[in-house]
């Protein structure tokens, strides 16, 4: 078992949410002293404020912090008798701190002109970024911290992998690799916000192709082709980059804290100025 500080490290070594249980008050008899730590994840717990029944609700309590995107520090106080499951009579006040939480999964199909320089931004913003090509010479020599660098023969196989309501961009070298990442993230369908680089031309064209598969026109619907915010104007790498991560900001703050699957459409997060897709994406990476 991990010590609290070593499994602290690792966590954030690998941008994963967490929180830092901390005892800051004992009263009479309890099971471990003031000063005592634990860290909860999603799916694991390292290091011990006691055991029993108080660890066992401090680590339900992280849980629920987690799942709901809870930010904010507090203290809740514990007697330990009967109502706890607890022999030792005395009270304790535990210090629940979030750690690295991560607004956005957040996957990037492409690593040409403009997937250079969307990823920097992304790396910047509090979310954890996968990165895909299938050309590993594509790629910069240094990746930004908190973005993975994913060299898949078959991008399209990473989408499996993805948590549900992960933000998806395509941007892809290869209008049949766009089309088939496409239908394969419609398939699941479970996604919070999923962009296209592409015009408006290539989006009717995209359309008609996968009607042709049986996908119905609300699940298109939630497909952003073009993507990012109208005001954003220019063609440039930085420009269009830009534009992107303003759209992909607009969803996060607008869905931060809800845990669904299936977040609004973008245009109905963004305000009615907002609404117009931009039409300077007209090429492919």
């Amino acid at each position: 078992m991990y010590n609290w500080i070593d499994a602290l490290a690792d966590l954030q070594n690998r941008s994963e949410p967490c929180v830092l249980v901390t005892i800051i008050e004992e009263l009479g008899s309890t099971p471990r002293n003031a000063g005592s730590k634990m860290v909860i994840s999603a799916s694991q717990a390292f290091d011990t404020i006691g055991g029993g029944h108080l660890e066992y609700k401090a680590m339900q309590i992280a849980r629920e912090m987690l799942a709901s995107g809870r930010q904010d520090s507090h203290l809740e106080r514990f007697s330990l008798g009967a109502s706890l499951g607890q022999c030792c009579g005395g009270a304790t006040v535990l210090l629940f701190e979030p750690m690295g939480q991560v607004q956005a999964q957040i996957a990037v199909f492409g690593a040409g002109h403009v997937g250079r320089a969307l990823v920097p931004l992304l790396a910047s913003l509090p979310c954890r970024v996968r990165w895909i090509d299938s050309r590993d010479a594509e790629f910069p020599g240094q990746i930004p911290p908190g973005v993975r660098k994913i060299v898949s023969e078959e991008p399209v196989d990473e989408i499996d992998d993805l948590p549900p309501g992960s933000y998806c961009i395509v941007m892809t070298h290869n209008h049949q690799l766009d089309l088939e990442l496409t239908a394969a993230m419609l398939k699941r369908n479970d996604f919070t916000y999923f962009g296209l680089i592409g015009s408006r031309t290539k989006r009717v064209k995209f359309e008609h192709r996968l009607r042709e598969r049986g996908f119905d026109s609300d699940v298109l619907q939630r497909m952003r082709c073009p993507m990012g915010l109208g005001e954003v104007k220019g063609k440039l790498p930085a420009e269009i980059a830009i534009s992107i991560a303003g759209e992909i900001i607009a969803t996060y703050n607008a869905n931060f804290g809800q845990q669904t699957s299936r977040a609004e459409p973008i245009a109905k997060l963004l305000p009615v100025s907002r609404r117009s897709p931009t039409a300077h994406l007209k090429a492919s990476n």
